[in-house]
């Protein structure tokens, strides 16, 4: 499954001009956006408190039955809530329940990793937890997206066509490698008790871009999502300009009957760059199964309920509600946070699993993040997302919905805090994104990638030593955004333009494809590995611990829940130290990124001590060397026109 690469050279995303994001050059500083005075209105709307019963789960798999039935295509059919507890997962009989994953663009001779790789029965089962659980965390009540809208946004060339070469990465490139089982925040099937549906739970193969997937909608509030496998291929549509007779895909449009997502919200109706989004392929008017059997009837005859390692019972559960203490996200109390819209992740007992307090990194930071500095950074953040226009919301001039995480140079957590309304997804990304900056900013980023056990890892390093023609590249001396190494992280550097060879932590073009981006996915391969071979009874599951890089100090990795390679994290310095790093995940990369970015401005601004790295050290002052022209990396970009209460453009601009 793994093979060794001996050519990695260049990298990707990158353009020459700074579009309006945390630049340098000569224009002059701009004071920062205004904060709104306080109020005591709330600006958010909580969801309605709805759920997916027993009876609802039992319809949305007698759906599924029905139209595999009539396409003669048996399949395996899971269920989860809006915070990724699974509630069912049937399989049918003569179902196919291996799992087999594409080979690399270059054929079997290029497959690393998960590429090419052809797992035995019952794999097919942690395939449709994976698209159950994207439909459900991808969407919210402003947008609806499906696995397919994700494999539209993940792959090397947005939006994926054979015409489109040459056009930039999907937006969201690297989000598969997210909700990983081997995550320290995502959530496990027994954990805080029997029966316990706390969330967000993690994925047994991350994000999945394999159409088949859809959310759950009840009266227009998103409470879960349904995968289906029943092809043994587990892969991605590379080629969006036709329209995929997808047997699977026709499964889960027709489990979501009566569970549909609102027309207006669906990713078709959501643009990204002038590109309008794809939700499905399938249409109801290609439905076959009329009406099912009950449950009780197909439950022993047509198939059986499974119990899946990790995950369930061989039963049915009803859902969590999301919102309430017994979801594990709920609204903070005026004690966790100043700003009443604000969610946080709880343990199910009213305690705040990520509550704000003081860094943690006395050993190597002479004044860690203080408790008071935590708050702000996180309340600025909190307040810049409260103003933002969104991007992937209906309707339109809809506020932006993210969660903002804050981490210490260990990587430890300082809090995390969210809008009532945002994707379930974001959760995880938002840390990877914030441990990814302060991982990469930090001084000990060199030597902890040489010192990880997988001989790939320091292999990126190597190459990304030539790339930069710099030896001590990531020892401390720049500041690095989850944008940045995303621009290092695409098989053409710059990116999308064909021709180019890849960026240092990434495969070339012949040896990616979404189940292998580099450097993002040597990391974690092997807690990966070990969690199918735990599904399939091989050996014990995979720590709560992703990555084999040393610990900062003991029982803390620097990334525990991985790295991620799209952009919306800042690094936090207090003057030129690093101190900690922001991520926010949830809406478009340019939203994420300003309230990040500001947030970390606006904090300094209002308190002092801690803020946005020195212009000097900022990755948007690297250059490297193209065929003869220098292309720079970036830093962070900020969005037109962003705000809902001013028309200020620029607002990141000499910041």
């Amino acid at each position: 499954m793994r093979k060794d690469l001996t050519a990695i050279i260049t990298s990707c995303a990158l353009v020459v001009g700074s579009c309006g994001g945390g630049g340098s050059g000569g224009s002059p500083p701009s004071p920062p956006p205004p904060s709104p005075p306080p109020t005591a209105a709330r600006l958010f709307t909580d969801p309605a408190p709805e759920s997916l019963g027993i009876a609802d789960v039992e319809r949305v798999i007698s759906l599924a039955v029905a139209e595999a039935q009539a396409r003669s295509l048996p399949s395996t059919i899971a269920v989860v809530d809006r915070v990724g507890n699974v509630l069912g997962v049937f399989v049918m009989n003569g179902a196919n329940l291996t799992l087999r994953i594409p080979d690399a663009p270059g054929g079997v001779a290029a497959n690393t990793e998960l590429q090419g790789a052809s797992l035995p029965a019952p794999a097919a089962v942690a395939g449709a937890i994976a698209k159950a659980i994207s439909g459900a965390y991808l969407s919210s009540g402003g947008n609806a997206f499906s696995t397919r809208t994700a494999s539209q946004i993940v792959q090397q060339h947005f939006p994926p066509a054979p015409t489109t070469a040459g056009l930039e990465s999907g937006p969201l490139y690297g989000v598969q490698f997210s909700q990983l089982p081997c995550s320290d925040l995502m959530q496990r099937f027994g954990a805080f008790g029997s029966g316990a549906l706390i969330g967000p739970k993690r994925s047994p193969l991350g994000l999945s871009a394999d159409p088949g997937g859809f959310p759950l909608y009840k009266n227009g509030v998103v409470v879960g999502g349904v995968g289906i496998m029943g092809d043994g291929v587990y892969g991605f549509d590379p080629n969006i300009l036709d329209v995929d007779n997808d047997a699977e895909e026709f499964i889960a449009l027709a489990a979501t009957q009566g569970f549909a997502a609102p027309d207006d919200i669906r990713a078709e109706r959501i643009s990204v760059d002038g590109t309008l989004l794809r939700y499905s392929d399938a249409t109801a008017a290609g439905l076959r199964g009329g009406t099912p059997q009950s449950f009780a009837a197909l439950n022993g005859s047509a198939g059986n309920l499974v119990a899946v390692p990790g995950y369930s019972n061989a039963s049915i559960s009803a859902g969590a509600v999301y919102g309430s203490e017994a979801s594990g996200v709920r609204a903070s109390t005026a004690a966790e946070f100043a700003n009443r819209d604000a969610y946080i992740l709880s343990d199910g007992a009213g305690a705040n699993r990520f509550p704000i307090r003081a860094g943690t990194d006395i050993a190597s930071v002479t004044t860690p993040i203080s408790a008071t500095e935590a708050r702000a950074l996180l309340e600025e953040a909190f307040t810049i997302m409260s103003r933002a226009r969104g991007q992937i919301r209906r309707p339109n001039d809809s506020r932006a919905q993210v969660t903002i995480s804050l981490v210490d140079t260990h990587g430890a957590v300082l809090g995390i805090v969210r809008s009532p309304d945002a994707p379930m997804f974001g959760t995880d990304v938002s840390l990877q994104k914030a441990r990814t900056a302060a991982f990469f900013s930090n001084p000990r980023a060199a030597s902890d990638l040489t010192a990880n056990i997988n001989p790939d890892v320091g292999a990126f390093l190597r190459e990304a030593r030539t790339f930069f023609a710099n030896s001590n590249v990531f020892t401390g001396q720049t500041a690095w955004t989850s944008r940045a190494i995303g621009n290092i992280s695409r098989p053409y550097f710059p990116d999308g333009e064909v021709g180019r060879p890849q960026g240092p932590f990434s495969r070339s073009i012949n040896g990616f494809n979404p189940f292998s981006t580099g450097l993002q996915s040597a990391l974690v391969v092997g807690n990966i590995t070990t969690h199918v071979g735990f599904l399939l009874g091989a050996n014990p599951d995979t720590p709560a611990r992703c990555t084999s890089t040393p610990d900062a100090v003991a029982g803390q990795n620097r990334l525990q829940n991985g790295i991620q390679i799209f952009p919306g994290s800042v690094p936090v310095y207090r003057g030129s130290t690093l101190v900690g790093a922001i991520g926010v995940s949830g809406d478009g990369i340019d939203q994420d990124d300003m309230v990040a970015f500001l947030g970390a401005n606006n904090a300094g601004t209002r308190i002092g001590g801690v803020g946005n790295a020195a212009l000097a050290i900022r990755s948007d002052q690297v250059t490297v060397s193209v065929g003869g022209n220098p292309v720079r990396l970036r830093f962070v970009s900020c969005p037109f026109a962003p705000f809902l209460d001013t028309a200020q453009q620029n607002v990141c601009q000499g910041l």
